[in-house]
């Protein structure tokens, strides 16, 4: 359940009432041991249906077979052991949470090689798909590729499938308009990429292939589209899926460069997933807002029901937010901040966490050396309303962008509500 901290709470208090441990708080919401309450803030509180007290020599094997689950269970119930702490005898483990968890719904995450290992494991047990951002290529169809090893090893590690996300940037870590139609219009270019992709993806073991080509011209959009087609049928030869990213129409003749190149009719004909890219609604240069509204969420989602099958869907899901400076002057870059700092960062200036019922999305205001900001980011109610938009609307999931920032209480979120799409048996 959530709980919206009120004036005089105490954690200690809220564990009482609630009958769980100021501890398993903390750790749920990503609570420093000596940060503050803020009236306002949120806090998922998990309610566990059985417990275990750890014994000397317990592993976790032991206990998830003395409770009848899987290793994964376990760390699902206890989300901070995927990090990797050691047990301690007397520690008390959830063999169970109350409430009841719908799905299963497919879950994906986006990932960089320089994620830190602990932030990525507490995520872990909660991904289908592990997607990782990004490959490129060069003008002579050689690829750039990052340091993937630690991202693989972790997938297998924890059961989840991975995806080898292609993007349009160039050497310089750009997106490149011009960069991604010679791919679509040079036939030799492409079949090389292709050719070095599937050498790469085989060997190994990637899942599929995630293509997130943004800003695509319109004149594009046919070749676009017969590269997704050939793709599509080289990855089927080999067992692997087509996964495609796209902009966030809320109709088909959408102006602008971001969208035009996006056929939603077309490319949910050709792919076999699709992720929305449901946020920067609020974004870096644009005025201070929530990142992803609820209204135009649904918005987007709702026309590309029109055009793609539900069972296709994943809903795009920010795990960040924005600090802007006031009064908003155009051209002025926000500055990003996770959902766990920015609760952090209420606490530190004393200010109260208020929360937009339209936008259904978390805000304060703060002053700091003599300039005002204003703070718009995710917390459990506002992802608690995406998720429940996608369960009503019968998508086949969501996926994070990203995961490089800590957001424990959307793990324990997800871990109270939601039966998680398995790839793999987990090798834990």
């Amino acid at each position: 359940m959530i709980y919206v901290v009120k004036s005089g709470d105490s954690l200690s208090a809220i564990a009482r009432q609630y009958g769980t441990s100021v501890s398993r708080l903390r750790s749920d919401n990503g609570l420093l041991p000596d940060q503050p309450l803020v009236p306002g803030q949120a806090l998922e509180v998990l309610q566990p249906m059985s417990t275990y007290t750890v014994k000397p020599g317990d592993t976790l094997y032991s206990i998830a077979a003395q409770g009848g689950l899987s290793v994964l269970e376990l760390l699902q119930y206890n989300p901070v052991l995927a990090q990797g702490q050691p047990l301690f005898p007397g520690e008390t483990l959830a063999l169970g949470l109350e409430g009841e968890r719908k799905g299963p719904y497919t879950i994906n995450g986006y990932a960089y090689p320089h994620v830190r290992p602990h932030v990525l494991r507490r995520a872990m047990p909660f991904l289908t798909d592990l997607s990782v951002f990004s490959y490129g290529f060069r003008e002579d169809g050689s690829l750039i590729a990052p340091q993937d090893g630690m991202l693989l090893a972790e997938a297998e590690r924890f059961g989840a499938g991975t995806m080898l996300v292609l993007t349009s940037t160039d050497e310089n870590g750009s997106f490149s308009t011009q960069h991604a139609s010679r791919l679509f219009r040079d036939q030799r270019l492409q079949d090389k990429v292709l050719d070095n992709l599937l050498e790469v993806m085989l060997e190994k073991g990637y899942r599929g292939l995630d293509a997130d080509f943004e800003y695509i011209a319109k004149e594009d959009a046919s070749a676009y589209h017969a590269f997704l087609g050939n793709a599509k049928e080289r990855l089927h030869r080999e067992g692997m899926v087509l996964h495609v990213d796209l902009a966030p129409k809320a109709y088909a003749g959408q102006p602008g460069l971001l969208y035009e190149g996006h056929d939603y009719g077309i490319i949910g004909s050709l792919a076999d997933s699709v992720l929305l890219m449901t946020y920067e609604w609020g974004y870096a240069y644009g005025g201070p807002m929530a990142v992803a509204p609820l209204p135009q969420v649904e918005e987007v989602l709702r026309y590309a029901l029109t055009e793609i099958p539900a069972w296709k869907i994943q809903m795009g899901v920010p795990n960040y937010g924005y600090d802007w400076l006031l009064p908003y002057m155009e051209g002025q870059r926000a500055t990003t901040v996770g959902n766990q700092e920015a609760v952090l960062l209420a606490s530190q200036v004393g200010t109260e966490i208020q929360f937009d019922e339209s936008a259904q999305a978390p805000f304060f205001h703060y002053s700091r050396n003599g300039r005002r900001h204003v703070v718009w980011f995710e917390d459990a109610r506002s992802i608690a309303a995406k998720l429940s938009l996608a369960r009503e609307l019968s998508l086949s999931g969501w996926a994070y962008w990203n995961l490089l920032r800590p957001f424990p209480q959307n793990w324990a979120l997800v871990s109270n509500n939601i039966l998680v799409r398995r790839r793999n048996m987990s090798l834990i």
